[in-house]
């Protein structure tokens, strides 16, 4: 095949990523950039491209069994959601929250914290923080777009400087004859990306600064319509339970949490004697996060029927119900999936690793910020993170190791943050899709209002990427890259009207 490993393997992610930005429907562009992917494949063979897609594509992504427990744990969180709106809790706690938050800048600061907080997993935080903290936005009149960018920011970026979640466990399994864990650790200072991306969102909410698309859409929000044109057709209820208290969304939220991690240490062998820590590098996040909320279900269903808040015939109701509203997240997974597929059956990994092997030797100091570049291109392309991890890092070791190690640090990292700012800025990236599940938000909406804040925040990450690569320090990199965010805001500021609180 001509096309393998050649540029052509990114063309079917960045068709499928140009037609959904352009109009504005994100089904038909990601099966066209499928179609693409086949025709390239096939050699512009009819049979060839149809059994391509279908067996090695839609078929292969849906029989994988990670994917399938992504699949059951998305399914089981929606009947949940379903299950604490029906009970009244996420009402009750709308009402707690209204007397406790009296601003809008409280309402997004406190989403922010509670993002912060759900560190375990990106697609458990898209979804947790989203259903709480929906009620409360709403009531102080952020727009679904802007809730959508601050999951969706305190998702990955949070997630991947946090020790203790699957982010830390995929990047250790991906460093081959070095200490992984110890490695993440080491590289969480230079992740400027994260770093940079959580300090400027707290900075946008403080100083109230919108710009952008997502100004029109704080602007109406502002009138009254925080949709704008951001509305799902994920159907919510208007029915509310008047018997339901607080406990009723803390208590599942706490319990899922529980058996989440639970689920995940069991699943890298925790109760077979391995440690904590261990146990958390080794787990499958797929089996552990199925495990986990099909417990914290069960455990919710029997709460809820001992305090009579529902009957045993609501609770069953809420999990078809729960099933329909991630319906248009689990359709946009799949097909994501099969993107992937396509670009990888095409040699992508294969044309990334060669170039960057090419490139590696003479450009040494600037490598750092190149690597973002290219980690921030690949996940931008691909819509995976975990897939850049696992293409570039062994790549990274192979160049540094017995060389220099802190570039080696500073290198992984940038792998890292370009993976997830790539992540975060593409349209086909699972937790894109989750965060525009978890607000309700029309997913290109929260795309093309997204881009210009997490564009900027690259903008300043490579050139402080620079800075590391000649400095090798982080405390003098990173206070860089905080101070020109901190000027470029001040001069948005100035050149915008701000938003009134």
């Amino acid at each position: 095949m001509d096309m393998f490993a050649t540029f052509w393997a990114l063309v079917p992610p960045i068709v499928a990523i140009i037609l959904a930005l352009i109009t504005k429907e994100v089904y038909s562009s990601l099966f066209v950039g499928i179609v693409v992917g086949g025709l390239f494949y096939s050699g512009f063979s009819f049979e060839g491209t149809l059994t391509h897609i279908f067996n090695n594509g839609f078929v292969a992504v849906l029989s994988d069994a990670y994917n399938v427990g992504i699949l059951i744990f998305l399914v089981i969180l929606g009947a949940m959601v379903c299950l604490m709106n029906r009970a009244g809790g996420s009402a009750a706690f709308g009402r707690f929250a209204k007397e406790k938050i009296k601003s809008r800048t409280g309402a997004q600061l406190a989403t922010i914290a509670l993002g912060v907080l759900i560190f375990i997993d990106d697609y458990f935080n898209c979804l947790t923080v989203g259903s709480v903290m929906r009620p409360v936005t709403d009531e102080h009149k952020v727009s679904r777009a802007k809730l959508a960018y601050l999951i969706d920011a305190t998702a990955a970026p949070v997630c991947i400087i946090a020790p203790i979640s699957s982010w830390a466990a995929a990047v250790s399994g991906f460093v081959e004859g070095e200490d992984g864990f110890s490695l993440f650790i080491s590289a969480i200072p230079y992740n400027f990306y994260a770093l940079l991306t959580i300090f400027m969102m707290v900075a946008l909410v403080i100083m109230k600064i919108d710009f952008g698309p997502m100004k029109k859409y704080e602007d109406n929000a502002l009138n009254g319509d925080i949709f704008s044109d951001s509305k799902t057709d994920a159907a919510e209820s208007v029915y509310v339970n008047m018997k339901g208290k607080v406990i009723d969304l803390v208590i599942p939220i706490i319990t899922l949490i529980i058996c989440c991690v639970i689920g995940m240490i069991y699943s890298g062998g925790f109760f077979e004697g391995a440690s904590f820590i261990e146990a958390f590098s080794d787990c499958d996040a797929s089996v552990g996060l199925a495990l986990g909320s099909i417990c914290a279900l069960i455990i919710t269903i029997i709460i809820y029927l001992i305090r009579k808040v529902l009957n045993f015939s609501d609770c069953m109701e809420c999990i078809p119900a729960g099933f329909k509203a991630m319906v248009p997240a689990i359709l946009i997974l799949s097909f994501a999936w099969t993107l992937k597929a396509m670009t990888d059956s095409l040699g992508a990994k294969e044309f990334v690793a060669t170039a960057m092997e090419q490139s590696a030797g003479s450009l040494m100091n600037f490598l750092p910020a190149i690597i973002f570049l290219v980690a921030c291109f690949l996940a931008f392309s691909t819509g995976t993170s975990w897939g850049t991890f696992g293409i570039l890092i062994p790549i990274v070791v192979a160049v540094f190791s017995g060389s220099n190690h802190e570039l080696m640090i500073i290198s992984i990292s940038a792998c890292m943050a370009g993976a997830v700012c790539g992540d975060h800025c593409s349209p086909i990236s699972d937790t894109t899709i989750m965060a525009s599940a978890g607000a309700q938000c029309k997913h290109v909406n929260h795309v093309s209002t997204q881009l210009p804040y997490a564009l900027l925040v690259a903008a300043i990450s490579f050139v402080t990427y620079i800075i590391a690569g000649f400095t090798q320090n982080a405390w003098i990199s990173l206070p860089i890259g905080i101070v020109l965010t901190i000027a470029v805001l001040f001069v948005i500021k100035k050149m915008l009207k701000p938003i009134d609180s």
